[in-house]
């Protein structure tokens, strides 16, 4: 194996993948649009959601219910009447709609239960889904909160003092923006190789290599180095620029330990992509491959949900994964500002996992260069 093979072989990849104008754009798109995207519309997100209040109590109460609902969770209520009610959730207006009955405050104060209707277009399933816990919580706490005071004129004994950690405006945009550079980091290196792959064997120029003095081990290495520095020096671009500048999102972390992490997730990636490569015959069947294999690393992974919340034997069988020790470090390092004392488990864990998946993924190259 010589070095120099090796590095005449990555720069003709990277001449390829510059001449490849659809790879470049989703370079572009992955590690830019899409993680402002990610950071400014997460989809399960409560933010202004359409409200109607019908209030048929007119009483000191209701109106603290009514101004409870503001900006950004809500829109500004509107104050409809009761026949309005309807008509404006079947034409789509209204999101929700609370339905506060006569003589609400004259029967909480005389110690019974009133009920209070909320109506829920449920075909707008995120808001809905969210929304409803919001308003029922905002809609006890100001009853609650008015009865104390009517009743005993005291505060409450206690008191919950909450504090958050990490992201103390609890921004859902923060995690949607790191947690899309993760995700990209995953997918792009594992496209990039096996596209690298599959364009050469398409084009032909596969046998050219085999008739030329290298070697498969060269051949690969070669696809991985430029493949992966590519994602990698986009990653920091991403992190730096888009992130940290344009989205203002603070890292609490060191940059290079995520850069060093991600170098080695890339390395397993990459072979993973050129192993996928060698089993599809052609880019659409590698393109319906991918779809069966991000999917599950994407969602298993613990990026979009936290691994606590799965079954035990699921989260056993992620561990062989390398994007799920990825996600561990990249949030460890990236939200929570954690040192190289903290994330070394998972660092010695995708140098495992990476030299086993070049094993194996060599060994299948070697069969199909034959």
């Amino acid at each position: 194996m010589r070095l120099a093979n090796i590095a005449q072989l990555g720069v003709k990849e990277l001449r390829g993948l510059a001449r490849d104008p659809m790879l470049v754009v989703l370079i572009l798109y992955a590690f830019t649009l899409s993680i402002y995207t990610a950071s400014t519309a997460m989809p399960e997100t409560l933010n202004k959601a359409a409200i109607a209040v019908v209030d048929e109590d007119q009483s000191p109460v209701s109106s603290r219910i009514l101004t409870a609902f503001y900006p950004p969770y809500f829109s500004i209520p509107n104050l409809i009447s009761p026949h309005e009610m309807d008509k404006r959730m079947d034409a789509g207006i209204d999101t929700f709609a609370l339905d506060i009955p006569p003589n609400f405050q004259r029967d909480l104060l005389a110690g019974r239960s009133p009920t209070i209707q909320l109506n829920v277009d449920a075909t707008r399933m995120s808001q809905a889904f969210s929304g409803g816990g919001y308003i029922q919580s905002i809609v006890s706490s100001e009853v609650s909160e008015y009865l104390n005071r009517y009743r005993s004129g005291a505060e409450v004994p206690v008191d919950l003092a909450l504090r958050a950690r990490f992201n103390q405006e609890l921004d859902k945009g923060w995690f949607g923006a790191i947690n899309n550079v993760i995700s990209s980091i995953t997918m792009l290196s594992i496209i990039l190789t096996g596209a690298a792959l599959i364009r050469e064997r398409e084009h032909g120029t596969i046998e050219h290599l085999l008739v030329m003095p290298v070697t498969p081990v060269e051949i690969m290495l070669s696809k991985i180095w430029s493949m992966g520095l590519i994602v990698l020096i986009a990653s920091a671009i991403a992190i730096i620029f888009v992130v940290q500048g344009v989205l203002k999102v603070p890292i609490q972390g060191s940059v290079t330990l995520f850069l060093t992490g991600a170098a080695l997730h890339l390395f397993a990636t990459t072979c993973m992509g050129i192993f996928l490569a060698t089993v599809a015959g052609s880019m659409p069947q590698f393109g319906l491959l991918l779809m069966l294999v991000l999917l599950p690393l994407q969602v298993l992974s613990g990026g979009v949900t936290p691994r606590e919340g799965m079954p035990q034997i699921i989260q056993d069988i992620m561990l062989a994964a390398p994007n799920t020790h990825f996600v561990i470090l990249a949030q460890a390092v990236l939200f929570r500002g954690a040192g190289l004392d903290v994330v070394w488990p998972q660092l010695l864990a995708l140098v495992l996992i990476g030299s086993i998946v070049f094993v194996f993924a060599l060994r299948r190259f070697r069969s199909f260069l034959r």
